[in-house]
């Protein structure tokens, strides 16, 4: 009888410790375990939240190196914006992050990275669409191309991903006015000056600006064109920006999905095709636009145009006047090394 509940207090000893470490992992994942998360050791897990994580992505977000949508992990997305802001700053990219590149984070900004929200009679009126519709012609009926909740919109508006505002939520009411909630504070994103070139990556699924130096000053992961739709090449020129654009759609397309062999329109929204943000290109078709969902950018191909969060392809447009050239690299090009060469003897020189 001893020896039996010596063996069964011994396996609890061993088991607690494992279960109170996970539980501690999900109680922790709160607005002080946040603000106040360290720098991590080693590079965290891609595929669990990290509070950490939630901190670096917060940070990157506001320094205008996009993880794109802020989910609390250490993904290909923010894997990406950190090695351009090492690039931006000199500092070796490596797979644990580097003291001096988390310095240099946190002091490109400054307030708490996750903040209290006390929700909005706007954040909750709607209309809210009851689902969106998987295929274009089952949208063109629709008045708006609306958020399917209040959730959806709150988390886009703080680019968040709708899991990670759950978790720092628990137990909360997101459809009800006057709820405090715990948000990013994304409203502290750095300012950019004037954009002189627009670079975006083919291989990599990636969008950069520049200034007129040559000096990287953003970064956005982005979706790029398919074989069978590809994404132009060489340099076109933004020609124009529309807030809330309505998606056009044309028979010689070919999408496999639409049957319809006429033009028809979807009306504009958030979950419009293209967003709720379009940068015109001077290609006819061609863009520089938002999406329904923020978690597949850079995961999944476009139609052949560049497509990035709805947050991050307002504030590109906001900041990028017409007649900025756009270049499409399909791979390292000369003159593109020598800007990067230049612009280190720069930082060098200085």
């Amino acid at each position: 009888m001893m020896r039996w509940m010596l063996g069964a207090v011994m396996s609890l000893w061993l088991i607690c410790p494992v279960l109170a470490g996970n539980l501690d992992a999900k109680a922790n994942l709160d607005a002080k375990a946040v603000n106040d998360a360290p720098r991590p050791a080693k590079q965290p897990a891609t595929d669990k939240l990290n509070a950490s994580v939630v901190k670096l992505q917060v940070l990157l977000d506001r320094a205008q190196f996009s993880p794109g949508e802020i989910d609390g992990k250490f993904g290909e997305n923010a894997q990406k914006a950190l090695k351009a802001f090492a690039e931006q700053n000199g500092i070796a990219s490596e797979k644990a992050i580097a003291p001096e590149l988390w310095d240099k984070l946190t002091a490109a900004s400054e307030g708490s990275i996750v903040i209290d929200y006390k929700i909005e009679e706007a954040d909750v009126k709607g209309p809210f669409l009851k689902e969106l519709p998987a295929r274009l012609e089952q949208m063109r009926s629709l008045k708006a191309l609306s958020y399917t909740s209040a959730l959806e919109g709150l988390a886009e508006k703080f680019h968040m991903s709708a899991d990670l505002l759950k978790a720092l939520n628990p137990g909360k009411s997101f459809d009800k006015a006057g709820e405090m909630i715990v948000v990013a504070n994304v409203s502290a994103r750095k300012e950019l000056p004037r954009i002189a070139r627009l670079e975006v990556d083919k291989k990599l699924g990636t969008l950069k600006a520049f200034d007129g130096s040559g000096a990287l000053l953003a970064f956005y992961p982005a979706s790029i064109g398919s074989p069978d739709r590809p994404t132009p090449s060489g340099t076109l020129k933004v020609t124009s920006t529309n807030e809330r654009p309505t998606y056009h759609y044309n028979p010689e397309y070919k999408f496999k999905s639409v049957k319809s062999r006429e033009p028809f329109d979807i009306k504009p929204g958030p979950n419009n095709p293209v967003g709720s943000y379009w940068i015109g290109l001077s290609a006819q078709g061609y863009g520089i636009h938002g999406t329904a969902e923020p978690d597949r950018v850079s995961k999944s191909a476009s139609h052949g145009c560049v497509r990035l969060t709805n947050w991050d392809a307002r504030t590109l447009g906001e900041n990028t006047k017409r007649g900025t050239p756009v270049v499409f690299l399909d791979a390292p090009t000369e003159s593109s090394s020598k800007q990067k060469s230049k612009t280190a003897g720069k930082r060098a020189a200085n």
